[in-house]
């Protein structure tokens, strides 16, 4: 009788489960199993996870899967149709939010930052950051910054040549040089990463670590059960989460003493150059530890926002450019171009000398970097198109997605249930030909490209930066980087693969090598 109960619960679970799986089957979409969904199939594609998708999108365009154990599942709705997008990405903005799914599934590493929360904190981040990266002075700082990094990066690989190491992982360089480049600019400190002795930096391989095990999750229905006996990758996270909290604290106690002691002197508010030191202005009144908190998610949020977008997609584009010798030439010759105009009487000298004096190259390289400010950066055309077609076939946040908060329908027909997550995916939109046409998966960046001059394409179709109200806020800092380091590095050496073996991603939210990507470099 005892085991009468819970036999019941079972069988009607299993009713249940069985009802489910015989809807899914008119359901365009992965196969579900009784009581797991599609949990099964994602778990054994998870090290392809944005191709599979791609295959059913490339099915579908529109398609469904349960993830979970039954009755804990959830639906997901995969879209690659920019009509869909533009619904819940802006003229329904409202009713779509980042939702308990994924706030759960990210908390101990993104916390309450801007890409994890929803409403009214969302709204005053979004607000506060909106109004610091229209300032002037943040702009000037970012471009010296951007310079003197890319520079420093460009001397470091000619050491490297000189001593005949001409074998480098760019995307560690990439990392390295993003990382300093997003300390100094967001929160104020040179963190010196990107030098000979390639210093060891906890925090960045903790904060790594940490971004893997919580993409990781979405495909493990027993994360909870590990992370409550503190066991597997989930007690490793913990440690990361640890090492994170106290970088980002002995940070904002810096700051805090410095602004504190700048102000003593006279220094006003809007003479602070950096982010951090504008927030915790702007935040003083408030408790220390609210404050804390606030600022630690902040800064969390700002390095994968900063370090991890831009040096993924440099690495993507020193792959594909690597070997297109007809896309490198059409680059050449539109820095060579700009080049000119900005120094002509220094021509002769700066290419024809034959690279034998390292500090004669280091010259060339300095006088080349001095000459890219904001408007050489902006009439980079072909640089811009080569980017966003990178972009295209690589975007560095490949998925992402929002709950429904009332049920919906979408232009395409499909229904939304209340709690239903819609995801649209940039990686798999990027390959469809429907979309971008029968060349879809080739590198092409005169697709962008009307008369010499680059055309933008819809965010709704082009998604690598989100759309609608929570478009990314950082996008022209990131072209801004991205434009002055490829450059830079363009203009004065060659890099060709040091190996031949395919280079993959790994699961993450965002889209890294999985085994960087080595290089050898040379003089151009």
């Amino acid at each position: 009788m005892l085991l009468l109960v819970p036999l019941l619960l079972f069988t009607g679970l299993l009713a249940l489960a069985y009802c489910r799986l015989a809807v899914s089957r008119t359901i365009k979409g992965p196969r579900h199993l009784p009581l797991l969904g599609a949990t099964l199939e994602a778990m054994s594609t998870v090290d392809r996870h944005h191709d599979w998708i791609t295959d059913y999108a490339y099915k579908f365009g529109t398609f469904e899967m349960t993830l979970g154990v039954f009755p804990a599942w959830r639906r997901l709705i995969y879209t690659c149709d920019p009509a869909n997008l533009q619904h819940f990405l802006k003229t329904n903005f409202n009713n779509y939010y980042k939702g308990t799914f994924a706030y759960e599934l990210q908390n101990e590493f993104l916390g309450k930052g801007i890409f994890n929360s929803d409403g009214e904190t969302w709204k005053q981040q979004r607000k506060a950051a909106s109004f610091q990266f229209s300032n002037t002075v943040l702009r000037r700082h970012s471009l010296q910054c951007f310079r003197k990094n890319g520079l420093k990066l460009a001397n470091l690989l000619a050491e490297k040549i000189a001593s005949q190491q001409n074998q480098v992982n760019m995307s560690e360089l990439f990392m390295r040089l993003t990382f300093d480049s997003i300390c100094e600019v967001g929160f104020g400190v040179e963190m010196q990463t990107l030098s000979v002795s390639m210093p060891i930096l906890p925090f960045a391989a903790a904060f790594d670590s940490a971004n893997v095990i919580v993409s990781t999750r979405f495909f493990n229905p027993f994360w909870k059960l590990h992370r409550f006996f503190n066991v597997g990758v989930e007690a490793k996270l913990k440690k990361d989460v640890l090492l994170l909290n106290q970088f980002t604290s002995t940070l904002i106690q810096k700051r805090r003493e410095e602004i504190n002691s700048n102000t003593s002197h006279g220094m006003s508010k809007n003479e602070h150059s950096d982010l951090l030191s504008r927030f915790l202005v702007m935040d003083k009144e408030s408790a220390i530890d609210d404050a804390n908190v606030r600022l630690r998610d902040f800064i969390i949020n700002f390095v994968i926002a900063g370090r991890d977008t831009t040096s993924i997609a440099l690495s993507w584009l020193l792959y594909l450019v690597s070997n297109r010798p007809q896309v490198q030439a059409k680059i050449l010759q539109e820095l060579q171009g700009i080049w000119q105009k900005k120094v002509e009487g220094n021509m002769q000298y700066l290419e024809d000398h034959s690279h034998e004096n390292q500090a004669c190259c280091n010259k060339c390289i300095e006088a080349y970097g001095a000459s890219l400010d904001f408007e050489a950066l902006a009439s980079m055309q072909y640089l811009h198109a080569t980017l966003c077609e990178t972009l295209r076939l690589y975007p560095v946040v490949p998925e992402d997605g929002k709950m429904a908060y009332q049920s919906d329908v979408l232009p395409d027909g499909t229904h939304v249930n209340r709690g239903d997550v819609v995801i649209f995916a940039p990686y798999a939109m990027g390959r469809m030909k429907n979309l971008w046409g029968i060349d879809a998966l080739d590198f092409n960046p005169e697709r962008w490209l009307k008369d010499g001059v680059f055309e933008p394409q819809s965010p709704f179709k082009f998604s690598a930066f989100q759309a609608g109200p929570r478009i990314c806020l950082g996008k022209d800092f990131a072209f801004l980087q991205m434009k002055m380091t490829a450059a830079i590095l363009l203009k004065s050496f060659k890099f060709h693969r040091a190996t031949n073996d395919d280079v993959k991603y790994r699961m993450a939210l965002t889209l890294a090598m999985s085994k960087g990507l080595e290089m050898f470099v040379e003089w151009r």
